[in-house]
């Protein structure tokens, strides 16, 4: 279980200016309308970020459960100021979900699970529908640590500093794993680009 987090050495303490600094504080003290404030605040969020991250809106649900979960019981002993909350609560989610990547990689199949067909209704957009669903592909094919920053500055966006705060790595390989997953990116997508 991740702990609430703390300002490694060396690294400066994040600015005190945490927009859920007060409202983590009054989930701690046990405020039933602080804690629906709180998941209207970062259910949407959690729920993107986990389903670009599994590609599986199901998982996704579970992680945002399970995150929050998590946050009820941390609440009492955030301390305000070593990090801020939204930065914490990134790094959790992806945890979990990388947790859940782990578990697929160790499972095995006798056959392949039964899969409802994913292609497009005929009422939808057959463009658009493609797009996404190669604009998803090509995410899903990058190195885990590659597709983590391009999430999570391009679609959490998260500020270059932020994202690299919640990766637990510099600026400098942030800018460095987004530059390679934006040129992957571009390669398998190349033909989008003509149409």
């Amino acid at each position: 279980m991740a702990s609430p987090p703390r300002a490694r050495s060396g690294q400066r303490a994040v600015d005190k200016g945490d927009p859920d600094e007060e409202l983590v504080s009054r989930v701690a003290r046990g405020d039933p309308a602080a804690a629906r404030s709180l998941v209207a605040r970062k259910l949407p969020r959690l729920l993107s970020l986990a389903g670009r991250i599994l590609g599986d809106g199901a998982e996704a649900e579970d992680v945002a459960q399970e995150a929050f979960v998590r946050i009820w019981k941390q609440a009492p002993r955030w301390t305000p100021g070593t990090a801020r909350f939204d930065t914490w609560l990134h790094r959790v989610a992806l945890n979990l979900c990388y947790d859940r990547l782990r578990r697929r990689r160790e499972l095995s199949y006798a056959e392949p699970p039964e899969r409802p067909d994913e292609g497009p209704g005929p009422d939808r957009g057959l463009l658009a529908a493609d797009t996404g669903r190669r604009v998803s592909a090509a995410l899903q094919a990058l190195p885990e640590r590659q597709r983590e920053a391009v999430v999570l500055c391009h679609y959490q966006e998260l500020g270059n500093i932020e994202a690299a705060a919640v990766m637990g790595i510099s600026v400098e390989a942030l800018e460095s794993l987004l530059g390679r997953g934006r040129r992957a990116l571009r390669t398998a997508l190349i033909d989008l680009k003509e149409t």
